[in-house]
């Protein structure tokens, strides 16, 4: 799924509500964005067509050619090509070829690229905070500016993240996003309140890429 249409547009303005509201009570600044995925995971899908190539040679083989080696290697070979296009074009294929410690580094890797390449390091306080999604690993990296992780620390927004990574796993993901959001916004209103001449910096909307 496209990360464009991972959210209905009722979906979108529900969690744009609720990031406004959140910050009408704190100079937190809340940012939502969601990927498609956050790696093409070039070495699964060689792992994928290699390994799929080869199972698949070997059933030939053994059925129909006596299990002879000599048309099992250049059928390997051959099988590899379609193999491959196919896990470049379904993505979800390759999933099972990624471990799980693979996918948590390129989710954190892409979310942290994100942060700065859209700017929410910029805000006067640094209280930006980005809610990152990445629908292919179906995982969830909360970042937070220096400013508000001095106070809240990586364990509060792993907590934060590990619910919405299960609502995306249950299948109600705007609901958990939106839960995440407004016990965020609580802490944040307790830490930093807002103050008159706070301004909104960052998007409401959800950014997608």
């Amino acid at each position: 799924m496209k990360a464009e249409r991972f959210f209905t547009e009722e979906e979108k303005e529900k969690i744009k509500k609720a990031v406004l509201d959140v910050e009408t009570r704190t100079i937190g600044e809340i940012a939502v964005m969601v990927v498609g995925s956050s790696s093409q995971y070039i070495e699964a899908e060689v792992i994928g067509a290699v390994v799929s190539g080869s199972l698949l040679s070997l059933i030939f083989t053994v059925l129909y050619f006596n299990a002879s080696v000599w048309l099992y290697i250049p059928l390997t070979v051959a099988f590899f090509f379609p193999f491959w296009f196919l896990l470049r074009k379904l993505p979800v294929l390759k999933t099972a070829f990624i471990g799980v410690r693979r996918k948590e580094a390129a989710v954190r890797q892409r979310a942290l690229m994100s942060f700065y390449e859209r700017g929410l390091y910029r805000t006067k306080n640094n209280t930006g905070v980005l809610f990152f999604l990445s629908i292919l690993e179906r995982k969830v990296w909360i970042l937070a500016d220096k400013g508000i992780y001095e106070r809240i620390g990586q364990e509060m927004l792993d907590k934060f993240a590990m619910a919405v990574s299960q609502g995306i796993k249950d299948g109600c993901a705007c609901d958990a996003l939106c839960d995440a959001i407004k016990e965020a916004g609580g802490r944040l209103a307790s830490l930093f309140p807002i103050t008159r001449d706070d301004v909104d910096e960052l998007p409401d909307n959800v950014m997608t890429e």
